[in-house]
């Protein structure tokens, strides 16, 4: 009898663990996007776990180490760098929103009234970084080398006619210090929640057609798991971009 009952106890405890999957996610909006889709994946048997983190490096290392199955934060040019750098083989299951970077300031309404000498602050990862000097120079703040470089450096600018100086700091810290600069460019995920609007407040901001998109990462051993696809397919689901479209307005947009 009490072999039976540790061989079901055993079993129980197994099934109540076969279906969680946990993700890790920066807040806005992909936690609010996940925690969206925990009902209909319950309904599917799957138990879906929200781990918040507000840094860029960590969602990547703890899936790495197989400490959390999954992540939702980023986009292919970030995890293709990530990788490279730190040698992780993590991989994309799907994309899902793109999240348009946009330039603010507190103190200017148009770009054009930068000052000379302005001080502007750009992400300091290399992706993001790269990203947002694409924007500059396509708001005609700047001119690159090459306009085409997602990677490009402070080193790329070729033209620099308002002799901006440039800061480079963690995404995550950027809304912070607007006050203190003349402009920074903040992805929208930390601009949301920063109360920033990213249709009203940014002076310049990447259209729909960024190639950005946000994407649901797993490892090669757990990618084609039946829990991650159902959650690849509820983050694809009519009821998810109904959901990113009338939360956010047009501050993130819905990927497919």
């Amino acid at each position: 009898m009490k072999k039976l009952l540790a061989v079901a106890a055993a079993v129980a405890a197994f099934s109540a663990h076969a279906g969680d999957l946990t993700v890790a996610a920066t807040p806005v909006p992909h936690a609010e996007i996940l925690n969206f889709v925990k009902p209909q994946l319950e309904k599917e048997g799957v138990n879906l776990k929200v781990k918040e983190f507000t840094d860029y490096i960590q969602p990547n290392v703890q899936v790495a180490e197989k400490r959390l199955d999954a992540n939702f934060f980023q986009h292919q040019p970030y995890l293709d760098e990530f990788n490279k750098a730190k040698g992780t083989d993590l991989v994309s299951v799907a994309g899902v929103h793109i999240e348009p970077l946009g330039v603010y300031s507190n103190k200017y309404k148009k770009l054009d009234e930068l000052p000379s000498g302005a001080t502007v602050v750009i992400p300091n990862d290399a992706t993001n970084g790269g990203r947002a000097l694409l924007l500059l120079d396509k708001a005609g703040v700047i001119k690159l080398k090459d306009n085409s470089n997602i990677l490009s450096t402070i080193k790329d600018v070729a033209e620099n006619p308002k002799n901006v100086k440039f800061r480079e700091l963690e995404a995550a810290t950027i809304p912070r210090v607007l006050t203190q600069v003349d402009a920074a460019l903040i992805n929208t995920n930390y601009a949301l929640e920063a109360k920033l609007n990213p249709e009203k407040d940014a002076l310049a901001i990447e259209g729909a057609d960024s190639p950005y998109v946000n994407i649901l990462v797993a490892r090669p051993d757990n990618k084609d798991s039946e829990d991650m696809k159902k959650l690849a397919a509820a983050l694809h689901s009519p009821e998810v971009k109904q959901f990113i479209n009338e939360k956010y307005k047009g501050a993130v947009v819905p990927a497919f």
